[in-house]
């Protein structure tokens, strides 16, 4: 009896314990079941999260997309060929595209806070053309170097030609990769990447992304690239003043030849079918030059103004826009003052509105000056650059996409087009702040 009992309990025991095993294996087996489910819930959360960032950058690309379309409607409707869209003329600024936001990025007024980011189109004539600058002018440039000037001017120059005396195909053939000197103008900015002696940090300065701004990496000492100073200042690289794409038609909106101011007897012509009265027998070396000499009214140049041009129509730089940093430049090459670009700049942000004419020049500068500078010098401008960076819902999909746009011909047309997206964020602190407090509060 006592035998049946304990080989009972034995058995109870071993049952148990049996019972036990299968009850721990089968929460092993639940648990990894748990941890896979688990493992590919995450991966999934982070797929979901992958496909709504490129649905938000393909919303980013579309507005970029419409916005290059309505600039280029923004530039046939201007009021004044030659002249930059007047700003309450159309929208810049967190521009609505569906669920997406578009921005041009912009340049604004160097007394502002650098950074303060400014949104608009710029003017290209408002640059020094590389394809047109003497060396002189080019030195005045920020960051530049005497060997760096020589040789964008022999990069330029035929072969046959090296009027610089820069680097020629046998200083760039001894490079790695080796490639030859191109001998020919400038196709774009970026070319300068090419030349030799151009450095990323003559290229680039603290401006890394190209937006104008004095970013937080911008102004941070050695904690992060750029390299910079961290004196509050943005220090821009020359790739902050330089063109290649500054030109001016040969024919008015109406299809006639605009006048030479050097050819005296079309000149006369011209004048006097314009019931214009200049004094006879004088000679002139540019537009500016002919209004300081002819003692017309400001309001009689500025009907004509369209209609003569100087000698050249290349790389003219538009002093309604240029910086101090530009017409120093100019006046550099020209053999004048450069001091006198500093009042030409401060004369100008005084005035109320947007000038459209040069006719105020004669206010600053003097005869002198005046003729020296002026075949340098327009007061229109044909290109423009619309930097536009776009996002998606909720600020996302970051997208950036520079236009260079001609109206020379009349009707806008793309010239270049450039993605920037890969230089990061180009729309300042405060957008960003602004697009993640909206976000927050969604």
């Amino acid at each position: 009896m006592k035998l049946r009992v304990a080989g009972k309990a034995f058995s109870d025991q071993r049952r148990a314990v049996r019972n036990g095993s299968v009850l721990i294996i089968v929460l092993w087996i639940a648990f990894g079941l748990v941890s896979i489910a688990l493992y590919f819930a995450h991966s999934m959360s982070f797929e979901l999260r992958a496909a709504d960032n490129r649905v938000a950058g393909m919303e980013a690309e579309e507005a970029i997309a419409g916005a290059a379309r309505y600039v280029s409607n923004v530039l046939a409707n201007a009021q004044r060929a030659g002249t930059p869209p007047d700003t309450n003329a159309y929208r810049f600024s967190a521009v609505p595209v569906g669920d997406a936001a578009f921005w041009l990025i912009g340049r604004g007024n160097p007394q502002d806070p650098p950074t303060t980011a400014h949104f608009g189109l710029v003017d290209e004539a408002s640059k020094l053309n590389l394809n047109t600058a003497t060396t002189n002018m080019l030195l005045m440039l920020p960051r530049m170097t005497p060997e760096l000037a020589a040789n964008i001017v022999s990069w330029r120059s035929s072969a046959n030609s090296n009027p610089s005396g820069g680097a020629e195909s046998d200083t760039y053939l001894r490079l790695n990769p080796p490639y030859m000197c191109k001998n020919a103008p400038f196709e774009s900015v970026d070319e300068l990447r090419l030349v030799y002696g151009a450095d990323l940090d003559i290229l680039y300065g603290e401006d890394v992304n190209l937006n104008g701004v004095l970013d937080l990496n911008e102004n941070d000492g050695a904690v992060s690239p750029p390299s910079d100073d961290q004196n509050g200042r943005l220090d821009p690289g020359i790739l902050e003043y330089v063109t290649v794409y500054s030109h001016e038609p040969g024919m008015t909106t109406n299809g006639t030849a605009r006048v030479a101011v050097t050819n005296a007897t079309q000149l006369g012509t011209f004048l006097r079918g314009a019931s214009v009265n200049v004094p006879p027998g004088r000679t002139y070396t540019s537009v500016l030059d002919f209004y300081f000499q002819s003692g017309i009214s400001a309001e009689d140049f500025a009907k004509i103004e369209d209609q003569i041009r100087n000698p050249n129509i290349d790389g003219l730089v538009n002093v309604n826009s240029a910086s101090v940093a530009v017409l120093s430049c100019l006046f550099s090459g020209a053999g004048a003052d450069t001091n006198k670009a500093v009042p030409l700049v401060a004369y100008r942000e005084s005035q109320a509105g947007p000038l459209t004419s040069m006719s105020w020049v004669k206010n600053v500068l003097d005869a002198r000056a005046a003729r020296l500078v002026g075949p340098y010098l327009t007061g229109k401008t044909y290109q423009f650059t619309a930097d536009i960076a776009a996002v998606g819902h909720y600020g996302r999909g970051y997208r950036r996409v520079k236009y260079i746009f001609d109206t020379s011909d009349g009707a806008p047309r793309i010239l270049y087009r450039q993605d920037l997206t890969h230089m990061g964020w180009g729309l300042g602190k405060q957008t960003r702040d602004t697009l993640l407090l909206a976000k927050a509060i969604r």
